[in-house]
């Protein structure tokens, strides 16, 4: 039984392996996380205003709830990298040289701190993602626009913080695109006429204390400084999208292993079971020589434990290394002073308990009906099938297939039960190839639809404030631009109820074309001229429907607070937006025809000759490329994704030839006689084996449309537990993805075919002939 056991073993293994990728990555993201945010002091409340003096700290210290609160500047600049014609945002941060942090403190990976400064070039520390991925080092040089100034930026250390340990720009992990540089405070300050001022906040709370009391404090001691509504980690966009991460190798560490073990279950009670029934004369011998129950019992116990112990030894060895090889995918992305990784016991006993568990209820029946026979009873041969019209005949179609066919189907009709489940064994080899493979097709519609139904133009462009709307002619009249289209976008609340969220209300044009709103069945929608527009997760947050009336409580200029009716929802795929008319937005804000941001279309081959020509212009803040963002993020997640996909892919191959091969091998031992009675008769090796193999081909052939089934359920169940309130995942599955699927569930049932074949054709006819079953 070598082989049904090292098939039933590498299932085991698949499972176990799986359970211990995905919960020792979780654990590792986890405890690294934990271990950092504990020792660089990570904030657990945010905020971010226009300018508060520093004389406003004692009061902020003074918050009930909070043990320690830190304030800094911070801005977004374009930056320029030598010979790089690439758009790039970043963001400075003032760091005081002369201070130690209290909170959110920085991690020198390379090179020194900077140094007070006075004179020529600015010291920088910059982020470690940002510098690995654009080769940069101590002593580099960039150039930086700040606040209309070029300014040069000198490298003199790589750094982290736990506020970046995903940094990318709202959320994407384009890391050559978006960098963060730590300046000394004071120059960041004189630079914005900020001295003795700060526009960020981070407040660490006191033992004991809940973030909600000290957030409503911060917001009325804010509110007259432009304060934007503060936050906790929840909503910190590292945080947030790390916490995202780990909560996706829990799900997957759950749903996929209890897979592999169920059909690992499976496969041990059919194989245990043909090998008892096999065996019936001797257990009616021993147990008539005196060997109890128990004694049977746990003697074919052992032999479920060899094959199962053997899957767990393999699935923990193999599920380490991939661990840790995911481990060090994870650390391009995220970064931490030390991404730790370890297997904990407990994850090792979990997962030895969990699959010794599944086989033994697996075969406890099978164990129980045997050690129950009585010895006479035992002794007898097992009685006769019942035979009967097959279904076939009884359909009067018998005259329409050939006796071989016949003979196959009456095999399979006379075994109902192991046939539905080898078929949905196969099924479920496929539904798991559909599951790793069905992520390409869903990334390509999201890249597809951002970065073409979306955003339509080539550069979106924003200012360091508010602008006349007339800046969009000036637009218009740079080389190479067709087209422009402006909005304007101003931070505000939303309540409704006890309902609340904080986010951006953005003023779009009443047709948007180079930016518009599309939802997720490529329906495109125009913003309300009287009312709001939101997509369909922030309505649910809010608990509203179309026709409700939410509040809505700017955060900056006039802080006003009116209240809107909700005239429908769109479901998009990427964060959670209000959207209104512009000129609406500009009446209700009382300031005028004015944009703070612009989308332009750019003739083909051009588009780097513009972004030159925008870093001379003192009143942009970011320029972003769509054709560079997107580049950039498909490098990133084409990788993952193969990697992923491989790996299920892999998976489900060895579930497909354990189920195939098994059935097959079993199958063989139960017909030999039936099979070495028709090679005597005069049939061919190739005819033989037509009656065997042929019930394999109709079983796979009936699996395929069901794999397709589960394929699609399973995905979609996973990408339903996956999804958060700021990302969600289109559910798309093409049909060069159920092909794929059918092919490795085809190849493994050849392969499992041909090493079956191969026994059929060395079948011993005088052995096998000598003794019947």
């Amino acid at each position: 039984m070598w082989s049904q056991a090292l098939t039933i073993a590498l299932v085991v293994a698949s499972g176990v392996a799986g359970f211990i990728t995905s919960f020792s990555a979780y654990d590792a993201l986890s405890w690294s996380r934990d271990l950092y945010y504990a020792d660089a002091r990570f904030a657990d409340v945010f905020a971010t205003l226009k300018r508060a003096p520093r004389s406003m700290e004692r009061q902020l210290e003074s918050i009930p709830g909070a043990a320690h609160v830190e304030t800094s500047l911070a801005q977004i600049v374009p930056i320029a990298i030598p010979n790089v014609a690439d758009p790039i945002i970043g963001r400075l941060i003032g760091l005081d040289a002369r201070a130690p942090q209290r909170l959110n403190k920085v991690h020198l990976r390379s090179g020194r701190m900077i140094a007070v400064h006075h004179t020529g070039a600015i010291e920088t520390l910059v982020s470690e993602g940002f510098a690995v991925a654009r080769q940069l080092k101590p002593g580099d040089r960039l150039n930086a626009l700040v606040n209309g100034k070029r300014e040069v930026l000198l490298i003199v250390g790589i750094a982290l913080s736990p506020e970046y340990i995903f940094a990318g720009m709202g959320g994407s992990p384009d890391q050559r695109g978006f960098g963060v540089f730590w300046v000394d405070r004071q120059a960041l300050a004189a630079a914005y006429n900020m001295e003795g001022a700060f526009n960020q906040v981070a407040v660490r709370l006191a033992p004991g204390a809940t973030e909600g009391p000290v957030i409503d404090h911060l917001n009325r001691l804010l509110a007259p400084f432009g304060g934007i509504t503060a936050h906790g980690r929840d909503l910190q966009m590292s945080h947030m999208i790390l916490d995202s991460e780990i909560k996706e190798q829990r799900v997957l560490g759950t749903v996929l292993p209890s897979i592999f073990l169920a059909v690992a279950g499976f496969l041990l009670n059919v194989v245990l079971g043909r090998q008892i029934a096999t065996q019936r004369e001797q257990v009616a011998a021993l147990k008539a020589l005196g060997y109890d129950n128990q004694a049977i019992g746990l003697h074919y116990l052992k032999l479920v434990l060899v094959i199962v112990v053997l899957g767990v030894v393999l699935g923990l060895a193999l599920g380490a290394a991939m661990g840790h090889w995911f481990v060090g995918i994870y650390a391009d992305v995220f970064r931490f002073p030390e991404l730790r990784y370890r297997v904990k016991p407990v994850l090792i006993l979990e997962a030895v308990g969990v699959a010794l568990s599944a086989a033994v209820l697996a075969t406890l029946n099978a164990i129980r009906a045997t050690v129950k026979l009585a010895p006479a009873e035992a002794m007898r041969p097992p009685a006769p099938g019942v035979y009967k019209p097959m279904l076939i005949e009884r359909w009067g179609l018998q005259h329409w297939v050939s006796p071989a066919v016949r003979m196959i189907f009456r095999t399979m009709e006379r075994r109902p039960l192991r046939t539905g489940l080898t078929i949905f064994g196969i099924a479920v080899a496929m539904a798991i190839v559909i599951t790793g493979a069905f992520w390409r097709d869903s990334i390509a519609v999201l890249m597809n639809t951002q970065f073409n139904q979306v955003l339509r133009g080539d550069v979106s462009i924003g200012f360091i404030e508010a602008t006349p709307a007339r800046i969009g002619h000036e637009m218009a009249k740079l080389p190479y631009v067709t087209a422009v289209e402006g909005a304007r976008t101003v931070a505000a609340r939303l309540v409704h109820a006890n309902h609340t969220w904080r986010g951006s209300l953005q003023g779009k044009v009443v047709q948007p074309e180079l930016h518009r709103i599309v939802g997720m069945d490529r329906q495109v929608f125009a913003p309300p001229l009287d009312g709001l527009l939101l997509t369909d997760r922030l309505a649910e947050r809010l608990m509203v429907k179309p026709g409700d009336t939410v509040r809505i409580e700017f955060l900056e200029g006039r802080l006003e607070t009116l209240e809107m009716v909700v005239t429908g929802v769109v479901n998009e795929m990427m964060g959670m937006n209000a959207y209104i008319e512009r000129h609406a937005l500009n009446r209700i804000l009382r300031e005028g025809d004015v944009i703070n941001q612009v989308t332009v279309a750019v003739e083909r081959g051009h588009e780097d000759a513009l972004l030159n020509k925008l870093k001379e212009l003192p009143r942009i803040a970011v320029a972003v490329s769509k054709s560079v963002m997107q580049r950039n993020i498909e490098e990133v997640t084409a990788r993952n994704v193969l990697v992923f996909s491989g790996i299920l892919t892999t998976f489900a191959t060895i579930i497909a030839i354990g189920v195939v091969y098994n059935n097959a091998r079993i199958a063989l031992a139960e017909r030999a006689w039936e099979l070495a009675s028709l090679r005597v008769l005069g049939f061919t090796r190739g005819e033989v084996s037509a009656f065997l193999l042929g019930e394999l081909a109709i079983e796979i052939a009936l699996a395929l449309p069901l794999g397709m089934v589960l394929g699609y359920l399973l995905s979609a169940a996973i990408v339903n537990l996956i999804k958060t309130d700021e990302f969600y995942f289109p559910f798309v599955i093409q049909p060069a993805t159920y092909a794929f699927a059918a092919l490795c569930v085809l190849a493994a049932g050849i392969v499992s075919a041909l090493i079956v074949r191969r026994r059929v054709d060395s079948l011993d006819l005088v052995g096998v002939l000598k003794t019947r079953e």
